[in-house]
This record gives C-alpha cells, structure tokens and sequence, in this order.
C-alpha cells in the first residue's frame, strides 16, 4: 500500500437529503388571529345582545329594547333654534348624550344639562367621541344665561309628540339618554340620575366600541 495515499484522510461524500422539504404550515398563524378576534367578537356581541351579558355584570342605565334609530324627517321635523331645518343624520359616527325640555329650562332641565356637560368633560381622551343634544320642546326663546352655560351643547326644537314617539313619553322631559354612533337609540337614565356612575357606564362603551 502506498504510504502516502495511507495517511490522508478518508474522504466521505455530503450526505444528500432526499425529497423536497415539507411546506411550513399555517395552522399557528391562522390560531393566532382567531384568539386576536376573539375578545372584539365578544364585545360586539354583547353589546348589540345586551341579554347575552353575563350575569353580575351591571349598567346603572336601562337598556333600550328594541334599539330606535334614528327618525326621519317625516317622523320627526327638527330644526335650529332660528328655525333652520336639521338634520339628525349629521350627528351619526359620535356617541350622543340626548335630553329635553322646555325653553324656559328650570332647575330640572338645568340639572340635566350640567350632567351631561361635565360627564363629557370627564372623558378626557375621549371626549371628541362624544356630543351633547339638547330637544327643546316648545318655540319660547332659551334664556341667554343657559344658552352661555351650555355652550357646546347642540339645542334644536322639536315636536314634543313627535318627541315623545321616538324617546319615551313618561320620561320625555325627565330622561337622560344615548344615542350610539350608528344612529340607535340604546340606553336611558332614571330621573335625577348619578352622574358617577353615567361617567361608568360611558366608560365602558367607549373602551368596548371600535365604532364612534
């Protein structure tokens, strides 16, 4: 045996692989972004399915059942305090406090307006989501003190009976409601309402909507 070609060493050929590789699989990818929608699925749910919330878990305002949306013209005229017609569709794609009450606005109607004011001032971050409509529900001039007080507010007449149709005619002038972004009608507060636990009850829908 020749020296030499004894003390190379041996040399072995690459080890080939056989077959193509596997493709990756997707599966992990397509959990992820299940689990992802999981929770925003949920909140949908539940808000549009108020029934379907699970139980201990407490709104201090009373539901609307069915939700109303908004009328139209025909159903309820509305205008400016000049006079100019309105229209309640510019107000869709914000969350809407709703309130009424005659022009005069005395302690009651004061009072309301105030809540709704400083619960929207509360919001902080999120108070461009929000918006305030005052129904004046009789043609009397609104004072000048109240018109400066609520600055802000949006204030258009309409036709108490046509109103009353839409909101709740026990409550007409007694209320405190919201109006979701797409136009529904959906909560109501009891009279002389605690204006802490509205604040909580906004709260949550602004943190559970991805709407407004």
């Amino acid at each position: 045996m020749n020296a030499q070609s004894s003390m190379q060493p041996s040399q072995q050929s690459p080890r080939q692989t056989s077959g193509p590789q596997k493709p990756r699989s997707n599966a992990p990818l397509i959990w992820i972004i299940v689990i992802s929608l999981i929770p925003v699925i949920a909140a949908f749910v539940v808000y549009y399915y108020p029934s379907l919330q699970p139980e201990g878990q407490t709104n201090y305002g009373s539901f609307v059942q069915p939700q109303k949306p908004l009328p139209g013209p025909d159903t309820l005229k509305v205008t400016t305090l000049d006079g100019k017609p309105f229209d309640l569709e510019t107000i869709k794609g914000q969350w809407v406090f709703v309130t009424a009450d005659n022009a005069s606005c005395e302690e009651d109607c004061a009072k309301k307006l105030f809540i709704i004011r400083n619960v929207h001032a509360m919001t902080g971050k999120n108070v461009e989501r929000l918006a305030r409509v005052w129904f004046v529900t009789d043609d009397e001039p609104v004072p000048e003190k109240v018109l400066e007080a609520y600055k802000g507010t949006l204030m258009l007449r309409a036709d108490p009976e046509q109103l009353a149709q839409y909101l709740d005619r026990d409550g007409l002038e007694k209320s405190i409601w919201i109006i979701d972004p797409l136009g529904n009608l959906i909560m109501q507060y009891p009279e002389d309402p605690d204006p802490l636990r509205i604040r909580k009850d906004i709260g949550k829908l602004l943190h559970n909507s991805r709407i407004g």
